[in-house]
């Protein structure tokens, strides 16, 4: 019996991806803090994911992005002023210690489009964060740090890439918020 090849997929995320000021001081944050056997993110992967749709066909994809160009949002800015550590899956990450309300806002509008597409959200309670290093064996307090300003103009749809070196995050589209 012939089966139908399986239709292509990628893993998708919308995120906040920081402009190249931002994106120097967050890593440059990470080589200060985070030991060296720590897996540290590589700069050009630094984000926050907004919403995470997953493995999606082409067909969802289509609706992801038809329905993400659809919503509307302020500018903002955002402050990286905190420093923890998550022992569970052993992740390093920095975060603002407050969430502007238009954060908030695009976030849970992003979480109703995968709704619309089809997908289920992830039901734990939104954190927006930046993943510094992974398996990391140093456990830091939730510390303050000096704060890293990032001014958000726009958020993207990312495909990760797994390859031979590690995953890779490429940016497929970006919607501006202009609201």
């Amino acid at each position: 019996m012939c089966s139908e090849p399986a239709e292509p997929t990628r893993r998708l995320f919308f995120a906040l991806w920081p402009d190249d000021d931002s994106c120097a001081a967050i890593a440059a944050l990470a080589r200060e803090q985070i030991h060296p056997q720590a897996k540290r993110v590589a700069a050009d992967n630094l984000h926050i994911t907004l919403a995470f749709p997953g493995t999606v066909t082409a067909r969802v994809q289509a609706c992801l992005e038809a329905a993400a160009g659809k919503l509307t949002g302020a500018p903002f800015e955002l402050f990286i002023d905190r420093l923890g550590y998550w022992p569970g899956p052993r992740i390093i990450w920095a975060a603002p210690s407050q969430t502007p309300p238009e954060l908030w806002s695009l976030a849970t509008s992003l979480r109703e489009v995968l709704a619309a597409c089809g997908l289920t959200p992830e039901n734990r309670p939104y954190q927006a964060h930046i993943t510094l290093a992974r398996k990391a064996h140093q456990a830091l307090t939730v510390t303050r740090i000096a704060p890293i300003p990032w001014s958000i103009r726009q958020f993207c749809l990312v495909e990760s890439v797994s390859e031979p070196a590690g995953v890779r995050y490429r940016v497929l589209r970006v919607w501006p918020l202009e609201g």
